[in-house]
């Protein structure tokens, strides 16, 4: 506790609570902290002008491909059958197949991070909406996870392809990297993501729907990123 506290002093030195900042030079702030033993993860957060009760008019979501990845092994199970599974295997997912996938995840077992599924898969699937749409397991045509070309899906997330998508209190958050990445790749894993949450501004919407911006790291402080940059960067 004593290590935290320390860590927590040396961080306000290198910062200002009241300060908006750069992305290059927020990224380079939290590059000074104090290191952890742990690989910190980098998450980009933002808070929105939208009312979250009409969200089935505000499709406030989307899907992204970080140049450098997210830092993170992405555990990634297909739901399909017969020659599509042979491909998804090849691929890399970690886990393929159909009824007995199915039945193992009834049972109990959610040991994946991402769910791709073939759309003939997805009438059996929606026996496990309650145990995977909570979990934001669920594969959806939206974010692209229910897809025919499962192979290339695969590729796709386990190369850095992730999802956002706003929350019930009007926010997106989604991870842009670790701590131990370089500056640049940071940088502009950071910026796509950012540029992907900016171009869902709603059509009839005044102004943007984007309020606030932060990006921080698992342990470490939220720096306030300066928007006006950003939209013109």
């Amino acid at each position: 506790m004593k290590k935290l506290t320390k860590r927590i002093k040396v961080i306000e030195t290198i910062y200002d609570k009241t300060k908006v900042y750069g992305l290059k030079e927020a990224i380079a702030i939290l590059k000074k902290a104090p290191k952890l033993k742990m690989d910190e993860t980098v998450e980009v957060a933002a808070k929105l002008s939208v009312d979250p009760k009409q969200s089935q008019n505000v499709a406030i979501r989307g899907t992204v491909a970080l140049p450098h990845g997210t830092g993170k092994k992405v555990i990634v199970a297909v739901f399909c059958k017969g020659e599509e599974e042979k491909k998804a295997k090849a691929a890399g997912a970690d886990f393929v197949g159909a009824e007995e996938l199915i039945a193992k995840i009834q049972g109990g077992w959610v040991g994946f991070d991402v769910a791709i599924a073939t759309p003939d898969m997805m009438k059996d699937m929606a026996r496990l909406g309650k145990i995977l749409g909570p979990r934001g397991l669920m594969p959806n045509p939206k974010s692209g996870t229910v897809t025919q070309d499962t192979a290339k899906t695969v590729k796709e997330v386990k190369a850095g392809k992730i999802e956002f998508k706003m929350d019930k209190q009007a926010g997106v958050h989604a991870p842009v990297g670790k701590v131990s990445f370089k500056e640049d790749a940071l940088y502009e894993n950071a910026k796509s993501l950012i540029d992907a949450i900016m171009s869902t501004n709603p059509s009839g919407l005044k102004g943007h729907h984007v309020k606030t911006m932060y990006i921080s790291t698992t342990m470490g402080p939220g720096l306030k990123l300066d928007l006006s940059e950003l939209r013109k960067a």
